[in-house]
């Protein structure tokens, strides 16, 4: 007995799926750094913000100037940064990237890694002096192994949000 199958042709994706795994996927990125590893230094790097990102950068117009404002505070309950540095921050990084999308008629990839490296530095560094100014201003040095891995990852994460983008909106 053969089942038919229908077309895919002229179908659209479940607007659910649509909606749903951009957010779904920067959720996850900011719970993977709650895993339990110990280290005397950070660094692990931080996965939501790498994954916010890349679907803001592949996708310039999907989230409004204000979406880093919620996916920081998200962050900041899993990453146990002082609650709101995140969402401060990331806040503050939209609207740089909004500023930086205005001005700029088109990127490449290198323009975007470039981009969101500068981010990561910006928020790394701002977090890191945050928790405590006094005794971390002459400890950023503690930050560039996190910094780098974070800055080397950052293809690796945008190939995969490109991927996962491109069956979010398959048919």
């Amino acid at each position: 007995m053969a089942r038919s199958r229908q077309s895919r042709i002229g179908r659209q994706p479940s607007l659910l799926r649509i909606k749903m795994i951009p957010s779904l996927t920067v959720v996850i990125g900011s719970m993977i750094t709650a895993l339990p590893i110990i280290t005397d230094y950070p660094i692990l790097p931080p996965l939501g913000l790498l994954v916010l990102l890349a679907w803001r950068l592949i996708r310039p117009s999907y989230w409004p100037v204000w979406a880093g404002f919620p996916f920081g505070l998200i962050d900041d309950i899993f990453s146990g940064q002082p609650f709101g540095s995140a969402a401060f921050l990331w806040s503050v990084i939209f609207i740089l990237l909004e500023t930086v999308d205005r001005k700029a008629v088109r990127r490449d990839y290198w323009q975007d890694w470039l981009i969101a490296s500068i981010a990561m530095i910006i928020v790394l560094i701002s977090g890191m002096l945050i928790v405590d100014f006094q005794s971390n201003l002459l400890r950023v040095d503690l930050l560039v192994p996190q910094i780098l891995i974070s800055i080397l990852l950052y293809p690796f994460v945008a190939r995969l949000i490109g991927a996962i983008d491109n069956w979010r909106v398959a048919s």
